[in-house]
């Protein structure tokens, strides 16, 4: 988020006062960008049954202000790599800002839902007054029941709005943002017929449910929802359906990744389905080198933040570690920033729903955003043309949120 020019010091002021200046409140903010295909899916991620005891964990800064941060550093696979690098970004953050007073306590939770649990209970009784974290939605609900018995709000970052609740607040990248601004936009250039290819997955029925609301919402009509099977090499009956009534729509929307999407437009172009005619739609899975590579794929559309703040992120965090973060290192950076941003600016209401729940949100890396009273968050982001060279902005992302909404 802020780069490590001239002094410490100096790279620190200027970089909150660029980045970190709140909307409403003075605070550091924000998010998760694009989910690519390489980021965490947080809905099929497997999580242990049996629950190991809670690690002793660890410390990091020496502040006076306590924070639990749980994440789960000893799971097996890609969740042990995104939690060592979002422990990272964490330690990162206080390193970065100007004389943090919280000390972080760090927790294992072994992706496991009992033990994030023990561990929050363990992180509260050493004095946390806020939790960062976890990552997997059961470990979410987990933490948040014991949270909430002692009034401690949680920041999460599973990307499962299911499991948002007053005090318990997502910090991730929901998918549900990505449907409300790529169909507004769409609407507001007057295309406002659609049809829809999902991916029959718990990402897809959340998109889906998001897509039926914000449609109509916007003045549009759906023509025709489908489901395809996970095997890409099954999708011909679904692709065919959306094809019989493709000549009536103006936009098609498939809400995956690359390891589908491309195949889905091929099938969709065997059906003889006027690719350069309807406009194709995607989510933030859309941000990944392999959809930009494929030439059926170009002038497609899709949301997500701008990318800017993420490189300069990446380029500090490579710097500092030796190798590039995953992309939801950014969330524990931006958690713990924002933590130490209201310690230092908000006095004993740094924590209350009324601090967090700001209706004017915070600026920050991937732009701004809000925490909803359900716990649950909301975005400003940008619209993407696929081109050969990364996704293009077309319609940036609001700097503001509209007073009132």
């Amino acid at each position: 988020m802020v780069g490590m020019p001239l002094s410490r010091e100096g790279m620190l002021m200027r970089g909150l006062r660029r980045l970190f200046a709140p909307l409403g409140v003075v605070a550091v903010l924000a998010a998760l960008a694009a989910c690519t295909s390489n980021s965490l899916n947080q809905f099929s991620t497997t999580q242990p049954e049996a629950a190991p005891p809670p690690q002793a964990g660890t410390q990091i800064g020496s502040g006076q202000i306590r924070v639990g941060l749980i994440l789960p550093l000893s799971a097996p696979g890609n969740a042990g790599v995104a939690a060592t690098s979002m422990k990272n970004a964490a330690e990162m953050a206080l390193a970065e800002f100007k004389n943090p007073n919280i000390q972080l306590l760090v927790k294992d939770d072994a992706g496991n839902p009992q033990t994030a649990q023990a561990g929050a209970q363990q992180a509260i009784s050493e004095g946390a007054e806020i939790i960062v974290g976890p990552l997997f939605a059961q470990s979410v609900s987990a933490v948040g029941q014991v949270a909430r018995q002692h009034g401690i709000p949680v920041i999460a970052f599973s990307t499962d709005a299911s499991v948002a609740a007053p005090g318990v607040y997502l910090l991730s990248f929901l998918p549900e943002s990505d449907v409300k601004r790529i169909v507004e936009f769409a609407t507001s250039r007057g295309k406002r017929s659609f049809a829809a290819l999902l991916p029959d997955n718990a990402y897809g029925a959340v998109v889906q449910a998001a897509f039926q609301q914000e449609v109509p919402r916007h003045g549009g009509r759906i023509l025709a929802i489908e489901k395809y099977p996970l095997d890409p090499s099954k999708i011909a009956d679904s692709v065919h359906r959306v094809a019989q009534v493709a000549h009536s729509v103006d936009n098609i929307f498939i809400p995956d990744g690359a390891d589908a999407v491309p195949q889905v437009v091929r099938a969709l172009a065997a059906d003889h389905v006027n690719l350069r005619r309807v406009q194709l739609l995607g989510t933030g899975l859309w941000d990944d080198p392999r959809i930009f590579a494929d030439r059926q794929l170009e002038g497609g559309l899709y949301a997500a933040p701008e990318s800017g703040g993420f490189r300069s992120f990446s380029a500090r965090y490579r710097q500092r570690y030796g190798q590039d973060p995953v992309r939801t290192a950014t969330l524990a950076y931006d958690a713990v920033a924002l933590v130490a941003a209201l310690v230092k600016t908000q006095g004993t209401q740094r924590f209350s729903q009324q601090i967090l729940t700001n209706p004017s949100g915070f600026a920050g890396i991937d732009g701004v955003f809000r925490f909803r009273p359900d716990g649950t968050n909301e975005r400003g982001l940008a619209v993407l043309r696929i081109t050969p060279n990364g996704g293009q902005v077309v319609s940036p992302a609001p700097k503001t949120f509209k007073p009132g909404t």
